[in-house]
């Protein structure tokens, strides 16, 4: 990757080029224009996740050591942060863009990862994690990839199965049924999908029939009865593709710590994720051009 100061003139620059070009449109907000301008935290938020800090504070006071000549007005930490969650449309925005200079794969996956957002043991009653709508609110769920349960949302996603870029995203309840959020996903992008790629979680009549009806071919790995007839070759080709969405969340909540999200509302919650998003997007297409 690009040197860190590189790094953050390079994104920068692609940022304040998106404004300028109205593909990134930012509405005004009443007042006298902040020194600190939107395209330098909206750098700074991508520039954080791209590698991995958790602690926006922490990573702050790390540029006003290390790179006070990039950012000359940088506001404090509460300002910056209220600032950047009333832009969070702005990295959806950003992340629809770059992905959609990439050609779309016709064969894609779609899979879901935990976001926590507090301990099982310390949910003592309703809390104030709750979002937009009556049914998106902190429930307990199960994580199977740290097979363990979590108190939390569940973050879906669709990706290429080549450049394995995000296509399409949602925060969902914990215990939503992973057909229904596959169905939400493809909503309005199915001629552009030949075929899904997906986990034992949508294995159904029902939901196959619906996405034959959209002309979506789904395919599911071979049960372990279907593995005793079925040969080596076509069962390693679907694990090593399946691997490809699964590296695409271990990106998305490990090395990017989206899982250890920190926020402490769902507005916090949905600022980081849409920001993580854009970062991703960012790694495999403007700066896998750029290195």
């Amino acid at each position: 990757m690009l040197a860190t100061e590189l790094l953050f003139v390079y994104i920068y620059c692609l940022v304040d080029d998106a404004i300028k070009a109205g593909v990134l449109l930012i509405p005004r907000r009443p007042g006298p224009a902040p020194a600190c301008t939107d395209a330098e935290l909206l750098a700074i938020a991508l520039v954080r996740h791209l590698l991995g800090r958790r602690s926006e504070s922490g990573f702050l006071a790390q540029i006003r050591r290390d790179w006070p000549h990039l950012f000359p007005h940088l506001p404090d930490q509460p300002e910056a942060n209220r600032r950047t969650r009333w832009r969070w449309g702005a990295f959806e925005q950003l992340r629809a863009a770059w992905a959609a200079a990439v050609p779309a794969d016709p064969v894609q996956q779609i899979d879901t990862s935990a976001l926590p957002v507090r301990h099982p043991s310390r949910v003592r009653g309703p809390d104030g994690w709750t979002g937009p709508g009556n049914d998106l609110a902190a429930r307990f769920g199960r994580d199977g990839a740290h097979a363990g349960w979590f108190c939390g949302f569940r973050l879906a996603i669709r990706t290429g199965l080549g450049r394995r870029t995000v296509r399409a995203w949602s925060i969902v309840p914990a215990a939503a049924g992973e057909r229904q959020i596959g169905t939400g996903l493809v909503t309005g992008h199915a001629a552009a999908i030949d075929a899904l790629l997906q986990d034992k979680g949508f294995t159904g009549r029902r939901f196959a029939a619906q996405m034959a009806s959209a002309g979506i071919d789904v395919i599911i790995p071979p049960t372990r009865a279907q593995r005793q007839t079925m040969p080596k070759t076509p069962q390693r080709l679907i694990g090593r593709l399946r691997n490809r969405v699964e590296t695409s969340c271990r990106e998305i909540t490990d090395q990017m710590e989206l899982a250890r999200h920190g926020a402490h509302t769902f507005e916090g919650l949905l600022t980081r994720t849409a920001a993580v998003l854009a970062a991703h997007t960012l790694l495999l297409t403007e700066l896998g051009n750029a290195m």
